[in-house]
């Protein structure tokens, strides 16, 4: 689907970061045409200064998704997440990021997440970049204790696994 979504924004590179922005964000947009996170509405002219973009390609690209049934659909259900990773080391947590061989392939959270349990490692949270919206996708996963070394080792084992990074709480 993501990739359908920007390919009706290929020839409008200015709207396209706009697309960007909302989906990297979690952003909606409303059918009244407002752009919010929850119920927390988000002027345009902060998101156009935000990517660089005039207020006016904002208002466009927000018609345009308001005027395709898909799009409109789609946006208006976005939500977006607390991500821990950067306040994980601070929580006590570990973060764990996977860089996978094919981020496009099956299974790579759940051969990453069936070594954990074995090891008896809980997982809190779990945040898969998409392929088709970042260039270098990464499994993010948030733990609640120290993870040993010897499990790193066997998740870097993993054939989907290309390289494994590890930050300890602090």
């Amino acid at each position: 689907m993501w990739k359908e979504v920007m390919e009706k924004f290929e020839g409008s590179p200015s709207q396209k970061k706009v697309i960007e922005l909302l989906l990297e964000r979690g952003f909606q947009v409303s059918p009244e045409g407002k752009v919010a996170s929850g119920g927390i509405e988000i002027p345009h002219t902060q998101i156009a200064s935000e990517i660089g973009v005039d207020r006016r390609v904002v208002d466009m690209t927000v018609k345009r998704i308001l005027g395709e049934p898909a799009l409109k659909k789609v946006f208006e259900n976005m939500r977006s997440i607390a991500f821990l990773a950067e306040v994980a080391p601070l929580l006590g947590l570990s973060v764990i990021i996977i860089h996978p061989m094919d981020a496009k392939a099956k299974g790579i959270l759940g051969e990453v997440a069936t070594v954990m349990a074995r090891r008896g490692v809980s997982i809190r949270q779990a945040v898969s970049d998409d392929p088709y919206l970042v260039d270098n996708p990464k499994l993010t996963i948030i733990t609640d204790r120290n993870i040993p070394g010897e499990l790193i080792e066997e998740i870097g084992r993993l054939k989907s696994v290309k390289g494994v990074q590890i930050h300890p709480p602090s």
